[in-house]
């Protein structure tokens, strides 16, 4: 029998201004300064676990996530894997909620529908986007049976990987909010897959 891994997904901390309540997906944005101490608090709680290996997407938002994470101990070192990156939002990218309803007659909160659909101009299509996540989900979990993994990336990524393990649709991701600096912790083998806690702000939840 396999044994059971747990795997923590934790999302990036907050952006910088300009690029907040908008479709950044491809944009490779930096942390706000809020969101550098979001990463250290995320960090201090993260000291209390032990993980036998850390994989990242290359955005710079996840690398200066993890920074304080892995220059606090210099235990870690993380693995980078490209297709952790963020969904590429086509001709949303860049746009505000509220722009994308009046430019393209659409809620941008159902996004995630949307990219299921393909019907994001020029955007990944939830098939295109899964065909990248899932190998390096995979891989990951071949090569760590029974022992406990991080991955940092992106909240559309985290809600990817969720979909890939729950086997739902991917729409139905949006009834998890996956916010800024948490941590969404999975225990998955191949008999069954438990959420054994969901969008953990340490910055927020432990005040």
């Amino acid at each position: 029998m396999i044994a059971a891994t747990s795997l923590f997904l934790l999302r990036h901390a907050e952006v910088e201004a300009r690029y907040q309540r908008i479709f950044g997906g491809r944009i490779d944005m930096d942390l706000s300064p809020r969101g550098h101490e979001q990463a250290a608090v995320l960090a201090s709680y993260l000291q209390s676990k032990r993980f036998d290996a850390i994989y990242a997407s290359p955005m710079k938002r996840v690398q200066q996530t993890l920074a304080p994470l892995v220059n606090g101990g210099g235990a870690y070192s993380p693995a980078i894997m490209p297709g952790l990156r963020e969904v590429d939002f086509g001709d949303w990218t860049g746009l505000g909620w509220e722009q994308v309803h009046a430019k393209f007659n659409v809620s941008a909160f159902k996004w995630l529908q949307q990219l299921e659909q393909s019907a994001i101009p020029n955007a990944e299509s939830g098939e295109t986007f899964r065909a990248r996540v899932e190998p390096c989900l995979q891989e990951i979990l071949r090569a760590h049976p029974g022992q406990s993994v991080a991955i940092a990336c992106h909240g559309g990524t985290i809600r990817m990987i969720l979909s890939i393990l729950l086997e739902l649709p991917l729409f139905k991701m949006a009834n998890f909010e996956i916010e800024y600096a948490s941590l969404t912790e999975v225990l998955h083998s191949p008999e069954k897959t438990e959420v054994q806690l969901l969008n953990f702000t340490p910055w927020r939840d432990m005040k």
